[in-house]
């Protein structure tokens, strides 16, 4: 169902769900009435314009569904939304990823697909099925896909839980279905036999084969926190950070 067909009531029950608060608790946060909260997820009343967005900010609602949620209200949008091809939203991806170089970095949309990549990049993804880079780039499918860079991968096992147990965290929290659909699709993939649990580690290191050289890297990832515009806050950059000289020197020549 669409937006508009889909009563407001709804989406906020769907989402306080999801959040596993209780009417209780999400009412205690918002400062108003169990009562009026029911109200509003029944349809026996409906939310102010002001009402929306703070239930939204309270349930941590990504951008992109607050407008949705106003327009299921019967308001217009509060968030712009130009996209990844707008010139300043592009200007501002392209200075952080061309700033981290010579490591490499990359921006990614909220599916995972690849917006942008710094220089670094494309050596090191060379010799892929060129299937997988027919766009949209799916990072999350060429890294474990076994014609993309699963093979090069050391620890792939580790690697594999890891990423998929982070998309899945990223599913069950947003509820996309795009992002559902991706992680049955991964899970399908081929996989190390034995494959290890997901890691207690605090951090977990990326090591790929390139040519006769392992380059080791730090993974690290960045969130433009103050965005209020719907893409640029649905992006992602993966930063990679050296953990050897032979690394760095490696990085140096590309």
């Amino acid at each position: 169902m669409s937006a508009r067909t889909t009563p407001i009531g709804d989406h906020l029950r769907g989402w306080r769900h999801r959040r596993r608060m209780s009417q209780m608790d999400l009412a205690l946060e918002a400062e108003i009435s169990t009562r009026h909260l029911s109200c509003l997820e029944t349809g026996r009343a409906m939310p102010s314009r002001s009402m929306v967005l703070r239930l939204a900010e309270q349930l941590d609602v990504p951008l992109r569904e607050r407008n949705l949620w106003l327009a299921a209200a019967g308001f217009a949008p509060a968030y712009p939304e130009r996209g990844p091809d707008d010139p300043s939203m592009r200007a501002a991806v392209e200075a952080v990823l061309a700033a981290h170089a010579p490591n490499p970095a990359l921006a990614v949309d909220r599916h995972w697909n690849l917006v942008s990549a710094n220089a670094t990049v494309g050596p090191l993804i060379a010799g892929v099925d060129p299937a997988l880079l027919a766009g949209p780039v799916n990072v999350m499918r060429l890294a474990l896909h076994p014609a993309g860079l699963a093979p090069r991968i050391g620890d792939f096992g580790l690697v594999r839980a890891h990423f998929l147990a982070r998309l899945a965290r990223q599913a069950t929290v947003s509820g996309d279905p795009v992002l559902v659909e991706l992680l049955r699709e991964l899970r399908a993939l081929p996989a190390p036999h034995g494959e290890a649990a997901e890691p207690a580690a605090l951090a977990l290191p990326f090591r790929l084969r390139l040519g006769e050289v392992e380059l080791s890297f730090l993974t690290t990832t960045m969130v433009f926190g103050t965005a209020h515009e719907v893409a640029l806050s649905e992006l992602t950059v993966e930063t990679f950070f050296p953990l050897d000289e032979a690394t760095r020197e490696a990085l140096r020549r590309l």
